[in-house]
C-alpha cells in the first residue's frame, strides 16, 4: 500500500540529462533563451541606423534644393567608415534618385520598347467591272502592304463620297481605290481620309507579279524602303504626292502583321510627267537588286483638297483622256478613204488631153480616101481546113 501512494508517472533522469539542465539554468548553453546578447553589438547597429537616416535626410534636402534651382543632383559623399554592404546600398539608392540627362539632337531617338505607335491602316479595294489584270494588281498591293484592309467591290452608280464612311467603319485613315471605266480604263484614287488631300491617277502599263515571272522574291509582310526621285522635291504638287505615298505604302513600325526584316525597295520616279513604280529585292549587302514586281505607271489627272473631292489644288495640263486617244486613232483609220479620193482627184487634175505636142499644118496634105478602095485594101481571110483527128 505504501507503493500505491507514490506519484504516478515519475521517471528517473540520467546523469547527462541532469548536467544539461543545470547548464541551461546557469546560462552556460548558448542555445538557451536565457542568454542575453552583448551590449557592444547593439550599440554599433544603432549608430549605423542613425548615420543612414541622417544621410537620407541630407540627400532629400539637396534634391529639393537642386530641383528648385534647376540643376542636376550631385552624387552624395562616400565615407571611409562604411562597410561594403552599406556602400552597395547607397549606390543603389543614389542611382534611383539621379535625374536623366537632357536629350540632345546628337542622341539617337528613343525606342518605343516594341510598341505599335504608328496606327496607319489603308483600305484597298476596287469597283465592279474591273478586268482580271486590275484584280491581280489589287491583290499584289494587299500582299505587299501588311497594314492593308479589304472590302467588297463598290458599285459604279454609288456616290464616291461613301468611301469616307467605309474607311471610318473599317478604322482606316488611308485609302487606295481602283476604279474601272468601260472595262478597259483603270483609275487609281489615293486619299488621306477624312481631311484630304486626294489624288486621282490613270493607271497605264500594268504588269502583275504572276505575269512578269521575275527572279526576285521577298518575304511576305516585310518592311520596305520607300525611295523617290529628285524631281519630287522640285515642284510643290510632287512634294504632296511624295508625302501621301510615304504614309500610304510604308509599313508601320512594329505592326502586328509585319515582319522585322527589310528586304525590298519601292522606287517612285518621274519620267514624261508620269510616276513609274518598281519593286526590287535586296539580294545582298553590296546593293545588288532583283525585280519582284508589280509594275505600273501613274498618270496624274487632278489633285483635290479634300478626301475624294473638294477644291482642285492641281490639274495636269499634259493629260489626255483615253477617250480622246481612241478618237484620234479612229480618225486616222477613217481618213484612209478620204485620202484615197483626194489622190484620185489630184491624178485627174494632173492629166492633160494631149500626150505630146502636134503641129496643126500636118493635116493640109492629108487626102480623103474612098470607101471602095478601103474595102479592097482589106486583107482576105484564108480558109483553113480543119484536120480530122483519127
Amino acid at each position: 500500500m505504501a507503493a500505491m501512494g507514490r506519484k504516478r508517472g515519475g521517471v528517473k533522469q540520467t546523469g547527462d540529462q541532469v548536467a544539461k539542465k543545470a547548464k541551461t539554468e546557469n546560462g552556460e548553453d548558448g542555445n538557451s533563451p536565457n542568454v542575453q546578447p552583448t551590449t557592444q553589438g547593439t550599440a554599433m547597429g544603432d549608430k549605423r541606423k542613425k548615420r543612414r537616416n541622417e544621410r537620407r535626410k541630407v540627400q532629400k534636402k539637396l534634391k529639393k534644393k537642386m530641383q528648385r534651382e534647376g540643376a542636376h543632383q550631385p552624387k552624395p559623399p562616400v565615407t571611409l567608415e562604411e562597410n561594403s554592404e552599406e556602400s552597395e546600398e547607397e549606390d543603389s539608392e543614389t542611382e534611383e534618385q539621379e535625374t536623366p540627362a537632357p536629350v540632345t539632337r546628337e542622341d539617337p531617338p528613343p525606342l518605343h520598347g516594341g510598341k505599335w505607335t504608328n496606327k496607319q491602316r489603308c483600305l484597298v479595294f476596287c469597283s465592279r467591272g474591273v478586268s482580271y489584270r486590275a484584280r491581280h494588281l489589287m491583290n499584289d498591293l494587299k500582299m505587299l502592304m501588311p497594314h492593308a484592309k479589304a472590302e467588297s467591290k463598290m458599285h459604279k452608280k454609288e456616290n464616291i463620297q461613301l468611301i469616307n464612311e467605309m474607311c471610318e467603319m473599317k478604322n482606316c485613315n488611308k485609302c487606295v481605290y481602283l476604279e474601272a471605266r468601260k472595262k478597259m480604263d483603270l483609275y487609281m484614287w489615293v486619299s488621306n481620309v477624312p481631311h484630304g488631300p486626294s489624288v486621282k491617277f490613270l493607271v497605264e502599263n500594268v504588269h502583275t507579279m504572276g505575269e512578269l515571272k521575275l527572279t526576285g522574291n521577298c518575304l511576305k509582310g516585310s518592311r520596305p524602303i520607300v525611295t523617290f526621285d529628285k524631281s519630287f522635291d522640285e515642284h510643290p504638287h510632287w512634294s504632296v504626292v511624295k508625302e501621301l505615298f510615304t504614309q500610304t505604302f510604308s509599313t508601320p513600325y512594329h505592326h502586328p502583321r509585319s515582319q522585322p526584316f527589310v528586304d525590298h525597295v519601292y522606287t517612285f520616279s518621274v519620267v514624261d510627267d508620269r510616276i513609274w513604280f518598281r519593286n526590287y529585292q535586296i539580294v545582298d549587302e553590296k546593293g545588288s537588286l532583283a525585280e519582284v514586281g508589280p509594275r505600273f505607271v501613274l498618270n496624274p489627272i487632278r489633285m483635290f483638297g479634300g478626301s475624294f473631292g473638294g477644291p482642285t489644288l492641281y490639274q495636269n495640263p499634259h493629260y489626255k483622256s483615253p477617250n480622246e486617244i481612241r478618237r484620234a486613232l479612229r480618225r486616222l483609220k477613217g481618213d484612209k478613204y478620204t485620202n484615197r479620193v483626194l489622190a484620185k482627184k489630184a491624178l485627174q487634175e494632173r492629166k492633160t488631153d494631149e500626150t505630146y505636142p502636134v503641129d496643126p499644118t500636118d493635116e493640109v496634105f492629108a487626102t480623103p480616101r474612098d470607101e471602095t478602095d478601103s474595102e479592097d485594101e482589106k486583107p482576105q481571110k484564108k480558109n483553113k481546113r480543119r484536120r480530122k483527128k483519127n
